[in-house]
């Protein structure tokens, strides 16, 4: 549902209440819409999952981190500078950088192509389970099985 800098969704799982956001902003300002969210819950900020989508990754890769610089992520820069730190945790799901010089926004926004979809359907899958797992065993743990996956195109 839209609500303040963001459509925000809530969903229970096994005991868990998740707080999704979208941040409606511009994706080099997520960092207001992070903040804003971050201090009405009043959730720690380790246990706040960022995920984006990376152009520095090829198509196959999906990474976790328990904290991190942003790697020239203009949203994460965005959200670090913000908050003052880079320690949270995010996951990766990279995308790749084909495209043209001078095309990246068009390239970010284009619906994947067919021979990519069956890859993006897999590591959604493989979201989901990160995401599940964050939350029941943790970050360290989650890292380990999120980080050794290989997607096969």
């Amino acid at each position: 549902m839209p609500d303040r800098l963001a459509f925000k969704a809530e969903v229970k799982w096994k005991g868990h209440q998740f707080i999704c956001i979208k941040p409606t902003t511009f994706m080099n300002l997520s960092g207001k819409a992070f903040k804003y969210w971050l201090d009405k819950t009043a959730i720690p900020l380790e246990q706040t999952l960022t995920i984006v989508d990376d152009l520095a990754l090829p198509i196959e890769v999906l990474r976790l981190r328990a904290s991190g610089s942003p790697a020239g992520h203009n949203g994460l820069k965005d959200i670090q500078l913000t908050i003052g730190t880079d320690q949270y945790p995010k996951l990766r799901f990279g995308i790749g950088n084909n495209y043209p010089k001078g095309m990246q926004a068009e390239f970010v926004l284009s619906k994947w192509l067919p021979n990519e979809q069956p890859i993006v359907r897999q590591k959604i899958e493989k979201c989901i389970e990160i995401i599940e797992q964050f939350a029941s065993i943790g970050i360290e743990k989650t890292m380990n099985m999120a980080n050794s996956y290989k997607f096969i195109p």
